[in-house]
């Protein structure tokens, strides 16, 4: 966090970026972080195993650190000062060498990251045995411990680090996350001898691919009538019953001619994996595939989210700041995300449940209702969004460029950083608690795999309507929507845009919800309830 959410900003004051590519590489530079968490997990469960990623991504990632800290720190690696007007911008670009160190640390942060976030919840609720109910109520204080510190840490980049970016020196800002990253290696390497290490099931990727290509193989083949000839291996208490949805698929449970290879000089003999799958193992892949609907139409709440840390920080620096004489750092106005998910939170916790619970019985809104609160919030926040930068174009054009920084408080981009925030609370507490409690007990890595790269593509999405935007609105002076210079631009309309594209995903999305709810299976060997749903004594049979 001390990297990313004030990162825009040195793209366009030190290097000399235009305000749209600088907005894109901070995009893809989140979405490609979140996107390697499934690289991490696939290494995590099929060869390196969790505590093994955690220290190896962790100490890639901390390289990554000295090295951006270096990099902005060393004249060479960056372009000639330069006071740039707002009338005109004749600075020198960071040239290809200069931008090639950075993207090189950029991205072996990304890739420590995607590693380290891909394992280390997951490592800790290792430590606790789910048959043991003491341990099982340990872990609920775990996870909240676990957000906690993320908030805090969260709260510290977007003050503290922020303000020693802008004010005293970005070295020493991403020197002190160096320092910290390190200190946390040997934290973590101190507890070894008394972690508890969970063997590996293998990949669940790997899985999905067996019954994809065992079904292809056998796609010729007829399927049968009754579902009992199909064939089934797997424990009795964990077995999972037949449903007729995704039929194809069920051709992978055929048997036929040549399925079992022997293993042995006894003669005993096992399936082929990639040729015959259990009944259990297919509808453990029908339900990954009932999720992709939901999956695919949540992304858009990361797509607005985006704007917040790229555009809006750069919209807070032409801005009146200054408290007295303190001046508050543009990137430091993302801390009204974390006070708007902990205010959320504990408004959710203290008068919404009570009230929704005495109301109709139920301790709180599903995980399907979660996630639709959070894309009309972001929906009424971008909307918000286009009518701040309406008013702050207003007085840019009123100033004529005259001035560098406009006669309007930055305390008018408020409301879409609350609202947004406020969404991010009901959409991530539901997107976790739906991919986890809704995909197989094997596959909870694929499925947080699946929540965080909804995240990547929120961001991989932002950049590429960015530069399509660009495209189409440009102009041969270099006007359009989203210019080099934003008091020139119209990105209220670009925002405006967006609006109406979460309008659209949220019908999309209550279509996909209704489909999923009349398609739910609850197979009586898995009906895993959550953390939140035992403290409540709601099974997530009852909250559906």
């Amino acid at each position: 966090m001390g990297i990313g959410v004030n990162l825009v900003t040195y793209l366009v004051g030190t290097m000399h970026l235009p305000s749209s590519t600088s907005a894109n590489i901070v995009t893809d530079f989140v979405g490609t972080s979140f996107l390697l968490c499934l690289l991490g997990g696939f290494l995590a469960d099929s060869f390196l195993g969790r505590y093994n990623t955690i220290a190896i991504f962790a100490s890639i990632q901390t390289l990554g650190m000295v090295a951006l800290a270096i990099a902005v720190k060393l004249p060479q690696l960056r372009p000639p000062l330069c006071h740039a007007t707002a009338a005109s911008n004749n600075c020198k670009q960071a040239n290809g060498f200069q931008m090639g160190i950075f993207y090189l640390a950029l991205y072996t942060i990304g890739l420590g990251i995607g590693g380290l976030k891909s394992s280390v919840s997951g490592f800790g609720t290792d430590q606790f045995d789910e048959k043991d109910d003491k341990e099982k109520a340990q872990m609920a204080y775990f996870f909240n411990r676990f957000f906690l510190f993320i908030s805090t840490g969260t709260l510290v980049a977007v003050t503290i680090l922020v303000y020693i970016q802008d004010e005293v020196d970005r070295s020493l800002a991403y020197g002190i996350c160096s320092i910290s990253m390190f200190i946390a290696i040997l934290l973590f390497l101190a507890g070894t001898r008394r972690y508890r290490y969970k063997k590996s099931s293998g990949s669940p990727i790997v899985q999905i691919l067996q019954v994809i290509v065992a079904a292809i193989r056998k796609r010729k083949m007829t399927t049968p009538v009754d579902a009992n000839s199909l064939h089934e291996n797997s424990h009795e208490a964990s077995r999972i019953d037949h449903t007729d949805q995704f039929r194809f698929l069920d051709k992978a449970a055929i048997l036929a001619q040549g399925d079992f290879e022997e293993r042995n000089a006894a003669g005993s003999s096992s399936p082929n994996p990639w040729k015959l799958r259990s009944v259990t193992r297919v509808e453990e892949v029908k339900m990954m595939v009932r999720l992709v609907p939901i999956w695919a139409t949540t992304i858009m709440f990361w797509t607005a989210y985006a704007q917040m840390i790229t555009f809006s920080v750069e919209q807070a620096s032409t801005m009146q700041r200054s408290i007295g004489k303190f001046q508050i750092p543009a990137g430091s106005l993302t801390v009204f995300f974390v006070l708007a998910i902990m205010i959320t939170l504990a408004f959710y916790d203290r008068l919404i449940m009570p009230l929704w619970k005495k109301w109709n019985g139920q301790p709180g809104f599903t995980n399907l209702q979660r996630m639709a609160i959070g894309l009309v919030l972001s929906t009424i926040g971008m909307a918000v969004a286009a009518l701040s930068e309406r008013k702050r174009l207003s007085v840019a054009r009123a100033m004529g460029g005259t001035t560098k920084t406009l006669p309007i408080s930055v305390f008018l981009l408020i409301p879409q950083f609350f609202l947004v925030g406020s969404g991010e609370a009901f959409i991530y507490t539901g997107q976790l608690d739906f991919f986890i409690t809704k995909s197989p007990k094997g596959m909870k890595t694929m499925s947080t795999g699946l929540f965080l790269s909804t995240l990547s593509l929120g961001f991989f999405i932002s950049s590429f309507l960015v530069s399509i935007v660009k495209a189409v609105t440009g102009s041969k002076d270099g006007q359009g929507w989203l210019t080099d210079n934003i008091n020139y631009g119209r990105l209220d309309c670009f925002y405006g845009l967006l609006t109406v594209l979460s309008v659209i995903n949220f019908v999309v999305y209550l279509v996909c919800a209704r489909w999923y709810k009349t398609h739910e299976q609850y197979p009586p060997a898995l009906q895993m309830t959550s953390t939140t749903d035992k403290a409540n004594g709601s099974s997530a049979e009852d909250r559906c």
